[in-house]
């Protein structure tokens, strides 16, 4: 299955702080959110096997590619149980920030669990917040990287998402977005149909989430058209 890397680099313009630092916790429920909150606990398990366990070069690719250095604040969006924060965490050491902002608490308690089961040093600077990507809770011009995984196909409003974290970074910052992708090969496009609706859901069935699982031909198809239009 194809991945989509987008590494945006946000021009140095001016702009004005218009909203205070803030954490808040979101308080209306959807369709999307409770879907996330039924498969936590087999969430990471289910990544490892769908993609061979390629997912975890993936993101540290990703994060490379945000720049992120010793000494940062760096956010992780839709962070699902941390793995890109953890990342993050030891690219900017103890002396940098790093918070992470996920819509499904019940995804924020596994990374938070494995966050205090960790004796890393850095992973202390990890702050997990409950939150929407297209509200964030966060003063402009605030992050220093910012990283998405798996994320952007699942925002209903992507393009609110996208102008939330051009606000929050800092100018010439870069936020690394990695998600799945539909090809624009119709072949290749087929094959990806394919194995969505041949392994991926039969894999998920065997966890009991055929019917979590099936949404993802849609949010590909939904990135994809954001992508290309």
């Amino acid at each position: 299955m194809a991945s989509l890397h987008l590494s945006l680099s946000f021009p140095s313009t001016p702009r004005t702080s218009v909203s205070r630092f803030r954490y808040r916790k979101i308080g209306c429920t959807n369709e999307r959110q409770a879907l996330f909150s039924r498969f936590a606990l087999v969430y990471d398990n289910l990544n490892d096997v769908l993609s061979l366990g390629q997912h975890r070069i993936w993101k540290r690719m990703a994060v490379s590619w945000t720049g992120a250095k010793m000494g940062d604040n760096v956010l992780d969006l839709c962070c699902g149980s941390g793995d890109l924060a953890f990342l993050l965490s030891e690219k900017v050491g103890s002396n940098g920030k790093v918070i992470g902002v996920d819509f499904s608490k019940e995804q924020l308690l596994i990374a938070s669990s494995r966050h205090e089961l960790s004796s890393k040093e850095c992973y202390q600077i990890i702050e997990w917040v409950e939150g929407e990507a297209t509200d964030l809770p966060f003063s402009d011009c605030y992050f220093d990287a910012i990283t998405m995984g798996y994320g952007l196909r699942n925002v209903i409003d992507k393009r609110k998402a996208m102008q939330e974290m051009f606000r929050i970074l800092k100018p010439g910052a870069k936020a690394s977005i990695l998600d799945f992708n539909k090809s624009t090969q119709p072949f290749v496009a087929s094959v990806q149909e394919w194995m969505i609706s041949s392994f991926v859901v039969p894999v998920a069935a065997a966890y009991g989430l055929a019917k979590e699982y099936e949404y993802l031909k849609s949010s590909i198809r939904e990135l994809s058209i954001t992508r290309n239009g």
